[in-house]
């Protein structure tokens, strides 16, 4: 039987994720876990996560699970999701500057206090809702899912990827920042698919179609 990984350290939306990976799986099986042997038996991994990445760098470490997602990240189909995706870069300006795992290029930096839109509103921070996704490339994770489809987002901090070519999507809010990362068998993304409704339960059924091949 397939197997997806949803890696447990200790923070986060894990259960809620795993429950919408189990309402889209097809024969797989979903287990959520933060034992190495497991993770590393998976045929695909998630990592999620939510809240200050001080704190979620520390649980992994504490967890023990820094070392595996390294050595995954490399070879399996692997989804971060929102904080999981904020990790993947080198550096977090959160809590003062936070270094993460390192395995994308590029930083996670803060909206900012007086983030405005085109019509000079004021925007309040976190970027707390719905809001369009702009697919910037084509990916087998967009399949069956609409151009600038809305999706759920909570977050104060974005990423900013030092190569422009690793952005999946992208969103507006104040600022263009990148929804969606990818590189090789690597997708990422800020929003939450579990709680973004047909659209985000069509990406995770993606997932776990997905070979891990990049077009």
């Amino acid at each position: 039987m397939s197997t997806v990984a949803v890696i447990d350290y200790g923070m986060g939306n894990l259960h809620s994720v795993a429950k919408a990976l189990e309402h889209v799986a097809d024969g797989q099986q979903v287990i959520v876990t933060h034992d190495p042997a497991r993770i590393r038996a998976a045929d695909r991994v998630v990592l999620p996560g939510v809240g200050a990445i001080r704190d979620c760098m520390a649980e992994m470490a504490r967890q023990g699970v820094i070392d595996v997602i390294h050595e995954v990240v490399r070879e399996k189909p692997f989804l971060g999701v929102c904080v999981g995706m904020q990790a993947l870069m080198d550096f977090s300006a959160e809590n003062g500057g936070t270094p993460c795992l390192g395995i994308l290029p590029g930083r996670v930096e803060y909206f900012g206090e007086n983030l405005g839109a085109a019509d000079g509103e004021r925007l309040k921070v976190p970027h707390m809702g719905w809001n369009q996704v702009y697919q910037e490339r084509a990916h087998p994770l967009w399949n069956g899912i609409a151009q600038d489809a809305r999706f759920y987002f909570v977050h104060s901090y974005y990423v900013r990827p030092a190569d422009a070519a690793l952005t999946a999507a992208s969103t507006e809010y104040g600022v263009r920042f990148t929804a969606a990362v990818v590189r090789d068998n690597v997708f990422a993304v800020q929003f939450h698919p579990e709680k973004s409704q047909h659209a985000g339960l069509a990406l995770y059924a993606n997932f776990l179609r997905w070979d891990g091949q990049t077009p």
